[in-house]
């Protein structure tokens, strides 16, 4: 006869709870320290081919601020281009070694009191999509058998770490087919949507100290603000690509597509099952407030200051700023001077000012987003 027990606890039950990607991560360092006492960090970072910066992302220990908004050209980085180049990880088990060499990545790690670290490269069909670092506070710990054991968690929390994008990109296949399926042509470019998404991103770096900003929240910011525009797939085309002056009653009808965002993502959150993912109400601030003014006078609420989310204060400003800078039909491209002197006088009126003065302040950056994503012929 057999018996039935309860007793054993699952001491990963945590993961199966409603907690954010950050909560999941640090639940999972504290349940697996009693096997790996040495460990003192999990730490997640996100490559960008297209730009190939690698930006720091999540972090599992107490104090994470010296590795906040960390972010670098791969280049820059020779021992983790290596990891990138062969997609093999790489173990280090003693920071000593690496003190007076050119991998500055692993100089910082041992100043900061890091031992030794195991780098798991993760991906995402194949395609490299970040970084895991396990850091010890003791060296030569990166054994054969922790290994083993450490690429299985490893594997775990890239998983963890790839559905929470596939829910994003899920997303946004699902507003791109939805424009398809109305045919919808607006005047806005794939080009246009890489620049101001980095903008946003840029901007939330710069104001990340001062609103305490974490890295996962400025992610999602350069993932969410592509979808700013979302509710003008239900704006007429005679209204939408009107080469000339809209009238009031058009004007009025083009305001709707803030509210109307919103309902969309709604709808589609809803759908596709996706209110489990980290920072929802971003996405939705951002598609119905990028449109509200500094002053009360924009739409769809008439919102004023702080009333705006600041996820929706920096979109508004990055939507401006390559709009003003971009060909369009009814004039051509500004000059970087002649925009930032335009955002100057909007700050503190319609737009944000720590907003305004966040892009103004990065100029070589912005001008290294235009470079890289610049319009054709083709859009």
């Amino acid at each position: 006869m057999t018996s039935t027990s309860f007793a054993h606890k699952d001491i990963l039950e945590s993961l199966n709870k409603n907690l954010t990607l950050e909560e999941k991560l640090v639940s999972t360092h504290k349940a697996i320290e009693p096997f790996f006492p040495f460990l003192a960090r999990i730490a997640i970072t996100i490559y960008d081919p297209a730009t190939t910066l690698l930006k720091s992302y999540l972090d599992s220990c107490d104090d994470p601020t010296a590795w906040q908004h960390s972010q670098a050209h791969i280049e820059e980085l020779p021992s983790l281009k290596k990891v990138l180049d062969r997609g093999r990880p790489c173990v280090i088990n003693n920071m000593v070694t690496f003190e007076n060499n050119e991998y500055g990545h692993y100089k910082r790690l041992g100043r900061e009191g890091y031992a030794a670290s195991y780098t798991m490269p993760f991906f995402d069909n194949g395609v490299i999509t970040g970084f895991i670092f396990f850091n010890s506070n003791k060296a030569d710990v990166f054994v054969d058998d922790v290994l083993h054991e450490l690429d299985i968690i490893g594997h775990m929390i890239s998983l963890l770490v790839i559905n929470e994008m596939e829910s994003v990109h899920a997303l946004t296949a699902a507003v791109k087919t939805s424009e398809h399926i109305t045919h919808v042509r607006d005047t806005e470019t794939g080009s246009h949507l890489d620049r101001m998404s980095r903008y946003s991103r840029l901007i939330a770096v710069c104001l990340a100290d001062k609103y305490n900003l974490d890295d996962s929240y400025i992610e999602h910011i350069l993932s969410f603000s592509t979808l700013h525009d979302i509710g003008k797939v239900g704006i007429p085309d005679s209204i939408l690509l009107k080469p000339g002056k809209l009238t009031t009653g058009e004007f009025e009808t083009m305001r709707t597509h803030a509210r109307r965002g919103r309902e969309i993502i709604d709808d589609l959150i809803s759908n596709f099952g996706l209110g489990h993912f980290d920072y929802v109400s971003v996405l939705r601030n951002i598609a119905e407030y990028h449109h509200e003014a500094i002053d009360g006078s924009g739409y769809p609420d008439g919102k004023k200051g702080t009333q705006i989310p600041l996820e929706s204060r920096i979109v508004a400003v990055a939507d401006v700023f390559d709009a003003l800078t971009s060909d369009r039909s009814y004039k051509k491209a500004w000059s970087n001077d002649e925009a930032f002197a335009m955002l100057k006088k909007m700050a503190g009126e319609k737009l944000d000012r720590d907003c305004v003065d966040a892009i103004i302040s990065r100029r070589r950056e912005v001008e290294e987003i235009q470079d890289q994503f610049k319009e054709d012929k083709f859009g």
